[in-house]
């Protein structure tokens, strides 16, 4: 009998770490599931039960784990793919695409729906008031899938534009120059008092967020659990708070 494959794919963000910032909506795919595919510490997030198949892997093999989960839902099974934050932000989302393109015709007739999460980027502008209350973007610094280059043009281009900034995957172990060399393109473009703040494990026991001027920013205060948000020159200090003004025309 043909028609629709009766398994799905759903691409669910888990948030940035609080078991409160998990929408219902995810909540429900993870109790529905018969396979969980992901990167290690996401999959140990889901708990254990009876019927539900967890299946870890590396961070690297993004396009491996794509093929499995359709692999498998094309077999019937009801598989999650779990991403931190959002998992169309520097996340499976696109893989999944990526391998459903390159894979088997018969794949697009699946059952695949994305579902948001809330990312580590917009929890830690949370956390510091409205840093992104105006326009923003969202920056990977890490070079493993596109060129250095293309990410200091683009550093540069975006605080010449003005936007607030979110910077994901600051600064590793194998490569702790880079975010210096950000900092100091930054320097080039922007003032010295435009506000940098470094959110360590938003949401998780462990939080921490310090806020500095630019001028005062060193790379040492980024790790791969931070995210790091930019304000523009417009953004202001109100008590313990920053936010960015949704217009540019106020008076004062």
């Amino acid at each position: 009998m043909s028609g629709r494959p009766s398994g799905w794919v759903q691409v669910a963000g888990l948030g940035p770490g609080d078991e409160a910032l998990v929408t219902p909506q995810v909540q429900a795919a993870l109790a529905e599931a018969t396979d969980i595919i992901g990167y290690i510490p996401y999959v140990r997030r889901v708990p254990d039960r009876a019927g539900l198949t967890k299946h870890e892997s590396d961070n690297r093999v993004e396009l491996e784990r794509a093929t499995h989960a359709l692999s498998l839902a094309a077999r019937g099974a009801r598989v999650v793919v779990v991403s931190s934050g959002d998992p169309g932000v520097f996340a499976m989302a696109s893989a999944l695409f990526e391998a459903l393109e390159a894979g088997p015709v018969g794949w697009r007739d699946l059952d695949i729906r994305i579902l948001p999460g809330i990312t580590a980027m917009l929890a830690a502008s949370a956390r510091i008031g409205a840093p992104m209350g105006h326009d923003f973007c969202a920056i990977n610094l890490s070079d493993n899938l596109k060129p250095w280059t293309v990410i200091e043009t683009r550093l540069r281009l975006a605080a010449r534009a003005g936007f607030s900034m979110g910077f994901y995957n600051p600064r590793s172990a194998s490569r702790p120059h880079q975010f210096g060399q950000a900092l100091a393109i930054l320097r080039e473009e922007l003032p010295a008092s435009v506000p940098v703040s470094f959110a360590r494990n938003v949401s998780r026991p462990d939080e921490r967020i310090v806020t500095v001027p630019l001028g005062q920013a060193q790379a040492e205060m980024a790790d791969m659990r931070t995210v790091v948000i930019v304000g523009t020159a417009e953004t202001r200090q109100v008590g313990r708070f920053y936010y960015t003004p949704r217009s540019l025309a106020q008076e004062r």
